[in-house]
């Protein structure tokens, strides 16, 4: 898997006002891989999504994406380089149809062909939405709008795909289907940095994690070994 570096950060510092969130984190993915933050509430994971998708700004520290340093760009030009966000809180244009939202994903993309066979992906992952197409984004459930946020991100054909928190607040019933979702894009070849709250799913679909404790790297490591970690296990997997 290690092959080539797609995102570093090197001693990443982000303030919220006086709030130091992120200290000095050290972080890397390489392509084609799954790669979990794991923390508990207020532990930075949101903010370093964040700092790295340019809706925050890092105090210090410096980004590289594919090689190119992005911690100064704004956020639109960051995704214009191939990084996308599915936000905590899904964020779906509530007044358009499913089909539109997806349209607005792939609003950087020229190559008609390309987006309708894109098209055809997320809706073989998300039947739903195929079902639904015509609907307004707001008649959809917490958990179909999940997957509409994941497939509006996906139609940009990110080089990178940030999720945050696709778990948060779904019927158990659906969790597992979007976790089926997010293999199946990375084995799609899209690399992925996924903060998530439920460890043990996170953990399974994922080759490497780090843990985030008060804004810092407190342990790393593969993600088959962070299952078996004691600590893990005790703070984040009821063992």
């Amino acid at each position: 898997m290690r092959n080539e570096k797609i995102l570093e950060l090197i001693n990443i510092n982000t303030h919220y006002g006086a709030i130091h969130a992120v200290k000095n984190i050290n972080l890397e993915l390489y392509k084609g891989e799954i790669v979990t933050l794991l923390g508990s509430n207020g532990a930075g994971k949101t903010t370093t999504l964040h700092t790295i998708s340019g809706l925050l700004k890092p105090s210090s520290g410096e980004i590289l994406f594919n090689g190119g340093a992005i911690h100064k760009l704004p956020a639109h030009k960051i995704t214009g380089r191939g990084l996308a966000q599915s936000p905590e809180g899904r964020q779906v244009f509530a007044n358009l149809t499913i089909r539109e939202n997806l349209e607005m994903g792939a609003y950087l993309r020229s190559n008609k062909s390309e987006i309708e066979e894109d098209f055809k992906f997320v809706y073989s992952l998300f039947p739903k939405l195929l079902e639904r197409e015509s609907q307004l984004a707001q008649t959809l459930s917490g958990g179909e709008q999940q997957m509409l946020a994941i497939a509006r991100a996906y139609m940009s054909k990110p080089a990178l795909l940030l999720l945050d928190e696709p778990s948060l607040g779904i019927a158990p019933i659906l969790v597992g289907s979007i976790f089926k979702a997010i293999k199946e894009i990375n084995q799609k070849g899209m690399t992925i940095l996924l903060v998530e709250q439920n460890a043990f799913l996170a953990l399974n679909v994922s080759n490497r994690a780090y843990v985030l404790t008060n804004g810092q790297v407190s342990l790393q490591g593969p993600a088959k070994d962070l299952l078996n970690n004691q600590e893990i296990k005790k703070a984040y997997l009821g063992h």
